[in-house]
């Protein structure tokens, strides 16, 4: 096993709850899992799932504070819905802290909350991973989208944010602009797909 990885495992183990400790965990293997079918290179795959919620560890309200001193942007729809937040601000504390440059690493970090139009693929197994990890028993249709993550991607991602936004309407929660914007851009695209366009 990479030394990197074991020293990150080491400094998360005491900056996260032990459960975000173990969500974290699970969320690497399952990101492996998913690098392993859609031939990605296996350790940045693990990183970001390693990292993806290092910064879970702080409240909202220190969240937002940190994100305004190093000068990370904040909607006015993150602060009124700051659970997001902790993407960004993880994906500069993977930076700043656990000295990860990897780009595609810190884009699935970013991303992992909300998704975006047009992820790449490090960006899709972060966000599905986070859903579909061994410890998740929430989500009604987790165990169609634990196979369908295994047989189409795309698919996947597509069905797991139009889940999650059926969710938050229902409920009654704020939707934040990035995860609508991106399920806007699947659902066009996978229009087309299914229409041969």
């Amino acid at each position: 096993m990479d030394s990197q990885i074991l020293k990150l495992r080491k400094k998360l183990k005491t900056k996260l709850s032990v459960s975000r400790y173990e969500h974290s965990l699970s969320v690497s293997f399952t990101c492996i899992c998913l690098a392993m079918r859609y031939e990605y290179p296996l350790d940045k795959a693990e990183l970001a799932g390693l990292l993806h919620d290092c910064a879970k560890c702080y409240s909202d309200s220190e969240i937002i504070k940190y994100c305004e001193k190093h000068k990370i942007s904040v909607s006015e729809e993150e602060r009124m819905a700051p659970a997001v937040l902790h993407a960004k601000y993880g994906a500069w504390l993977a930076k700043k802290r656990y000295g990860i440059e990897d780009p595609e690493i810190l884009s699935a970090i970013a991303c992992h909350t909300t998704g975006k139009a047009d992820m790449q693929t490090l960006d899709k197994i972060l966000y599905i991973a986070d859903y579909i990890e061994a410890r998740r028993e929430k989500a009604g249709n987790l165990a169609a989208m634990r196979k369908l993550a295994f047989e189409d991607l795309d698919l996947a991602l597509f069905k797991i944010m139009k889940g999650t936004l059926d969710y938050l309407s229902k409920k009654g929660s704020r939707l934040d602009p990035a995860t609508a914007e991106a399920f806007a851009y699947y659902k066009e695209k996978q229009f087309k797909e299914e229409e041969g366009i």
